[in-house]
């Protein structure tokens, strides 16, 4: 999740708990070697030993169509700690499909499979080298073949999300899909979209035969998510939920000239009026006001008076 589910929402999202694994925002790979400092500044937990702050591993993810170019950079990845490489083979956006990358890829079977192919000689053997797909591009008609074919070039898992470019994140998830999927590859396949609640993930579970599920945007909705699935925790309160993100106006030093906490807590109400209907009001209240102690006033009434 591109601009959104940076190192500091890492931070914030593992520390609420649930989680057994986090995937970072693409590093985008084009015709070279990306200096160091590039997979430091998209994934700082390198500096950890590739876990946030909780513990919780973080593995880079690599965007591009050239096997060599993704191979020599997933070197660079794991030696500088990414406890594995993920591919990305599934991101919608338009800018990055013109230049072919993410989900574009699957209209090409066999580039799919040399790019896994050449990664998973790279990357040494004790660590894995995963993919993330969609259903297609236009329609599902080669899903399984590129699934088959990622299975084939070495890989150790394969997230599918259950709809093709072109569903984008339209309900519903095709869940159904992945179960297809299942049945023709030896690979652990996880399933992934349009889960944002328990009865999701229990139906998400049912439908695709997956025991594991990858959450995006219902974490962003519902930060206790991935407890609420492990263990079926209620839903986050909204004091409770108040409070986190009072305590996310901490990162604002790590911010772009104290902008930081502002423009990502605004664009963080956009998920969170999914389940809470108070984000709304909040994102009224605060839309106009560019200082973190400002909006934290406004989270301190608002949980408050939710009391």
């Amino acid at each position: 999740m591109e601009g959104v589910v940076d190192h500091l929402m890492r931070d914030m999202l593992t520390r609420v708990g649930g989680f057994d694994l986090c995937v970072t925002e693409f590093v985008r790979i084009v015709d070279q070697k990306l200096p160091q400092k590039t997979f430091y500044r998209l994934c700082p937990e390198l500096h950890e030993g590739g876990k946030t702050p909780s513990g919780v591993p973080v593995r880079v993810q690599l965007l591009g169509q050239h096997p060599q170019w993704l191979a020599e950079n997933a070197l660079i990845a794991v030696e500088l700690g990414s406890p594995g490489v993920d591919l990305n083979f599934g991101c919608p956006a338009k800018t990055v499909n013109k230049s072919k990358g993410g989900a574009v890829l699957l209209q090409y079977t066999e580039l799919l499979h040399d790019i896994v192919k050449a990664v998973r000689e790279a990357v040494p053997a004790h660590l894995p080298v995963t993919a993330k797909i969609r259903l297609g591009f236009e329609d599902k008609s080669l899903a399984i073949d590129n699934a088959v074919a990622i299975d084939e070039a070495g890989a150790s898992e394969l997230v599918v999300h259950a709809r093709t470019k072109t569903e984008g994140y339209r309900p519903p998830a095709y869940w159904e899909w992945i179960k297809k999927i299942r049945a023709h590859t030896r690979l652990p396949v996880i399933a992934n979209g349009e889960v944002w609640s328990y009865e999701d993930a229990k139906r998400c579970q049912e439908m695709s035969g997956c025991n594991d599920v990858m959450i995006g945007r219902g974490a962003l909705a519902m930060p206790n998510l991935a407890r609420h699935i492990r263990d079926n925790e209620p839903p986050m309160s909204w004091p409770e939920l108040a409070q986190l993100l009072i305590d996310y106006s901490g990162y604002e030093i790590y911010g772009d000239k104290g902008r930081y906490y502002p423009n990502r807590l605004k664009q963080w109400c956009g998920y969170l009026k999914r389940q809470y209907p108070q984000a709304e009001v909040l994102f009224d209240n605060i839309r106009r006001l560019q200082k973190a102690d400002e909006i934290v006033a406004v989270l301190q009434q608002s949980a408050a008076t939710a009391k």
